[in-house]
């Protein structure tokens, strides 16, 4: 089936014309002599005046160029038929925290320490890339929370935005019944049976405006499956921090992120180090995929680039026509000068 893409295009075909009639005359710098009686002299002499306006002949080539370049711009295609793709997954929101505390480096992986943020972007990574026919989405989230990537099948791209996340990019604090939130919108037009959101923090729910636990009851309502994770190692009594009573692994809410997921249906993880949130996302990995409404898509031909290569073709054989005689006339020139020279 063929059809124009931006068909409203060809609203601006008279366009030369009005910008003929409205724009002054441009001013060729060369001495004229202005005649008010015109029409008198030609009456006595019996001939017309010639018209310094170019005739239908000499604007025939110039139209047709403009409207090439009009059907070119239009985008002509040919759609094939609709072909039905089935599409089998879920619809995955993945929530990260990216407060001041991620930044804790008190996770091992690999024999190495490595912060609580650079650990999820590691494993979460490959959790992410792997997810085919599933639709994945970011939500990054610290005294407020936002959509980094809407749902997609792009798994690279959301790989990508979630490892250029830093920590307290959306605040130094932890808004756990915001994220729950934002991922209802994103959420709840989606099919009952795909919607899943992978909460990850570190800390407890201390800003937002939502309470975690009743965003919660909302995603219960919406069939909303909220499988939270907590992550940092178990509190410490020793070390530096200890001794000044600032330790990150006491500020983790379990009892709050439990009651999230039994409520919603889910399933809650502590991961205490590399390994055990390698154990979690192999068992995330195996939430089972569900049938989807089949997607239509059509094979589609542009066909754009044959009205340009003419409008181009038209106007490299206008200039060379003009051209054409100058040079002659130049090359007459040079050649009567050498004849004359002594």
């Amino acid at each position: 089936m063929f059809e124009f893409a931006w068909p409203w295009i060809f609203l601006l075909a008279p366009l030369p014309w009005l910008l003929r009639r409205r724009l002054p005359a441009a001013d060729s710098g060369e001495a004229a002599l202005q005649v008010s009686f015109i029409a008198e002299l030609e009456g006595l002499s019996g001939r017309q005046a010639r018209s310094t306006l170019p005739n239908w002949r000499q604007q025939a080539p110039l139209v047709l160029i403009w409207l090439c370049l009009l059907l070119a711009a239009a985008r002509p295609q040919w759609l094939g038929e609709a072909v039905a793709q089935p599409a089998s997954g879920r619809d995955l929101l993945l929530a990260v925290d990216v407060s001041g505390s991620m930044d804790y480096a008190d996770m091992r992986w690999q024999d190495q320490e490595v912060t609580r943020l650079h650990l999820v972007k590691q494993l979460f990574g490959d959790f992410i890339e792997a997810r085919h026919g599933d639709r994945v989405g970011l939500i990054l989230f610290g005294s407020r929370a936002f959509v980094q990537s809407p749902l997609t099948f792009d798994r690279k791209t959301v790989r990508t935005w979630l490892d250029e996340a830093r920590h307290n990019i959306a605040g130094p604090q932890t808004a756990i019944g915001d994220a729950i939130g934002l991922a209802l919108k994103r959420l709840r037009l989606r099919p009952n049976e795909s919607r899943v959101l992978i909460l990850i923090t570190d800390g407890a729910n201390n800003s937002g405006e939502i309470d975690p636990m009743t965003a919660a009851r909302l995603a219960a309502s919406e069939n909303v499956r909220i499988y939270t994770i907590g992550i940092g190692a178990d509190p410490q009594s020793g070390g530096v921090l200890g001794m000044l009573g600032l330790n990150p692994g006491l500020d983790l809410d379990e009892p709050t992120l439990r009651g999230i997921s039994e409520l919603t249906g889910g399933e809650y993880f502590r991961a205490r180090d590399g390994q055990e949130l390698q154990r979690i996302e192999a068992t995330l990995d195996r939430l089972e995929p569900v049938q989807q409404d089949p997607a239509l898509s059509r094979q589609i031909a542009v066909l754009y680039p044959w009205p340009l290569a003419l409008a181009l073709l038209l106007s490299a054989l206008l200039v060379s026509r003009n051209l054409w005689p100058q040079a002659l006339l130049h090359g007459r020139a040079r050649l009567s000068r050498r004849r004359h020279q002594p």
